[in-house]
Formats: structure tokens, sequence, C-alpha cells
């Protein structure tokens, strides 16, 4: 007598979770990311609560208090367009932003190709990081400190910089009270602060540069200065024009350097904008006219910000 075999079943083991669809997966993956929220919304939240408090509202207000007459000791008066009429009508501010953007040039100019210049032999020559933290120390002193510390050695009488001057032969120079070298001269002290900081963000970008690439040209023949142009440089662009971004912005709101050496002079050579508008606010009280400065200044750079990042096109690489 025999006996029919049963056919084996087509059920998953007792225990062993059957295949699923994609949508049972997909509503797993969404119940498990929902849940991850609260957790994200946390991390989130010093950061958000920080731009709304200390940077979303006071831009606000400052453009309310644009278009109103205010002094701290009486209620804000509204005038309208009054203060961006007497802001085109004062050639003190047309002085202070033409002395800002001498700076701006001056400053970009020398700090962009130091910079460069600092990245590349860092990336061709030497990795080590001993050097590189040599090469951020000056971006570990603050703007105050620097600016104090600068102007007793660049100081025209006692000044150890007039004294190597000195000592080899030439005259002094009042670096920080003529008008002709009082800008240039605090460019280059910001130089010195920021070169090392930009050099090692630029640093970063040529370690996405594959090395083959430039294995490549060695084989054909191609030298540093070749590789340079036709290798590093294109290949750098992206980042080269975020940090021109970034080191713009920064230099059109040059203050801190400027307070503690000359104070906007000799003769308002030193002036710049920012120092203009500090000195409005907290010097003579107009704080509605301070604040229609500050927002053409929000307005020039935004201007300027969205230029570069379109000539530059900061968003494409060529890498493939």
């Amino acid at each position: 007598m025999t006996v029919a075999s049963s056919p084996p079943s087509r059920l998953p083991p007792r225990g062993v979770a059957g295949p699923r669809s994609a949508s049972q997966v997909r509503g797993v993956r969404e119940r498990e990311g929902r849940g991850d929220g609260p957790l994200a919304a946390l991390f989130i939240a010093p950061a958000v609560l920080g731009f709304l408090v200390f940077l979303l509202w006071p831009t606000l207000r400052g453009i309310y208090l644009s278009f109103t007459r205010f002094n701290l000791l009486t209620p804000a008066e509204w005038v309208g367009l009054d203060n961006y009429v007497r802001m085109v009508d004062d050639p003190i501010f047309w002085d202070s932003l033409s002395v800002t953007v001498e700076y701006v040039f001056i400053n970009i100019g020398v700090q962009t190709v130091a910079a460069l210049a600092v990245a590349v032999l860092l990336q061709r020559l030497t990795r080590s990081a001993v050097l590189r933290a040599v090469v951020l120390t000056p971006y570990l002193v603050s703007n105050v400190v620097a600016g104090i510390v600068w102007l007793w050695m660049l100081d025209t009488q006692l000044g150890i910089g007039n004294e190597i001057l000195q000592g080899l032969g030439f005259g002094r120079v009042p670096f920080l009270a003529d008008e002709t070298w009082a800008i240039p001269t605090i460019a280059l002290i910001n130089v010195w602060r920021h070169v090392g900081y930009t050099a090692l963000l630029l640093f970063a970008g040529l370690q996405a540069i594959p090395a083959d690439m430039y294995e490549a040209a060695k084989v054909d023949g191609a030298g540093e200065w070749r590789m340079f142009w036709r290798i590093t440089l294109p290949l750098l662009r992206p980042v080269l024009a975020v940090v021109l971004i970034m080191t713009v912005i920064g230099s059109f709101q040059v203050f801190d350097t400027v307070a503690v050496t000359t104070a906007g002079g000799p003769a308002n050579a030193t002036n710049v904008l920012q120092y203009y508008i500090y000195s409005s606010a907290f010097g003579r009280f107009q704080f509605g006219y301070a604040s229609a400065m500050s927002v053409a200044l929000l307005v020039v750079l935004s201007a300027i910000t969205f230029v570069q990042y379109r000539l530059t096109r900061a968003g494409h690489t060529d890498l493939g």
C-alpha cells in the first residue's frame, strides 16, 4: 500500500517572515523616518533659535528702523524714504563706500594670491599637520588683538617696524597716520591674519583633485607651472569661487581693525562703511539713518554675491 506524498508547503518556516512588497518596505522606512523626526528637530533647534533671534529678527528690525527717525530716547517716528534720500545726498557715505571698495580690492587681491600659493605649496611639497597648524596660527588671534599689536609695531616713533626701516637706511613711514598708507596697511594686517585660514580652505579643495591627473601630466612632460594652470586652477574653481564669495563679504564688513588702529582717520581716509554706520548709530544716535546704510550694504553684498556666483559657476565642477 503506497502513501501519497503531500506537496511541499510554500509557506515560510515558522518564525521567518516572508518577502515584503515594495509598498510594505516603503511604509516601514517612512515609519522609521518619522521616529527620527523629533530627535532631528531637537538637534537643529539651537541653530534655528540662534538664526531667528540673532539674524532674522535684527534684520527685519533694521529694515523697519531704516524708514524711521529713532534715537533711543524717543519712540521711532516713521519718515518713509527720507533716510535713503539723505544717504544718496551724503558725500561722506559715498566716500566711505569708495574707501571700503579700495580696501576690498587690496585685501582680496593679495589674500587670494598668497593663500593660493600657500595651499599649492602645502599640497605639492608637504602635508605636515604641524606646518598646517603653524599656517593657521594668526587666524586664532582676534582682530582687536592683532590690530593693537600691529599698531604698536608700526608706530612711527617707537614701532619695531620703523626701527628696522631706519636701521636699513630708509626713512620712517607713518603707516597708520598717513592718508596714502593707512588703508593698504590695514588691508595687509588683515591679510596676515586671514591668509592661513583661506589657504587651508583651498588646501582642502586641492585634496579632491585626483593625483593620477598630475602623474599623467608628468608623463606627458608637463612642468609644475603648466600643471597649475591646466589642472589645479580649473579643477579648484568651485572651491575658489566659494572662498572668494566668503572673503568679499567679510572684507566689506571690516570694522574692528579700523576701530582699534585709526578710528576712521586720518581725515576719514580709513572711514570704511561699517565704521561710518557704527559712528552714526552709537556716536550721533542716528539709528534710523544707520539702519538705512546697513540695508544699502545688505543690498550691495547680495548683488555682488549673486554676480560672483553666476560668473564663477560656483555650483558646477569640472571633475567628471
